[in-house]
């Protein structure tokens, strides 16, 4: 990428846009596992799906939704839920024809400049996601704290035990980013 910024608008999902919103988002999800394991294995949760419709619904009905734009293109999407100064990136997802381009860096500044009562972000991503690992640690200045798996699941998600087990059977790590 060269050092000219990418310049994206995050725009708040619209209710007419929810449904393109899941299939963009599961798109990017499948892409990215596809990458990795190649054609179908036990990391998609229905359907063939990496993320089911559910989880991003959840996380849509219960977060701030946008749609990342570029040159009035839909080029991905973020969730995000902001708790005081605790905030919480659901899900960063940019369409595999605009990966590489600075697109999910930029969204996520946006995010940043948005929320500056925010002192700690945090983030989890599965444990194959070398993608995305580097993106948060490398580009985006988070950290790992902790790894979640069948024998440690995260204490906040009681559903998770059961899904690592499923799905992530290898884990997930979790990530924190403290403001300067």
């Amino acid at each position: 990428m060269s050092n000219m910024q990418t310049m994206i608008e995050l725009k708040s999902l619209d209710e007419s846009d929810r449904e393109q919103f899941i299939k963009d988002n599961q798109e990017a999800f499948n892409y990215g596992a596809l990458e990795e394991f190649g054609v179908q294995d036990e990391h998609f949760e229905e359907d063939g799906q990496i993320i089911s419709r559910e989880t991003i619904e959840k996380s849509i009905d219960t977060g701030e939704a946008y749609r990342i734009m570029q040159d009035g293109h839909t080029v991905g999407g973020v969730i995000i839920k902001v708790d005081g100064e605790h905030g919480d990136l659901d899900i960063l997802f940019v369409s595999p024809n605009a990966h590489s381009k600075g697109i999910g860096y930029a969204a996520w500044r946006e995010v940043e400049k948005r929320h500056p009562e925010v002192r700690v972000w945090e983030t989890v991503t599965p444990y194959f996601e070398k993608r995305n690992i580097h993106f948060y640690v490398n580009r985006c200045g988070f950290h790992i704290v902790e790894f979640y798996n069948s024998h440690h699941p995260d204490p906040n998600d009681p559903d998770m035990a059961e899904q690592m087990d499923d799905q992530f059977p290898d884990g997930m790590f979790r990530f924190e980013k403290i403001m300067k």
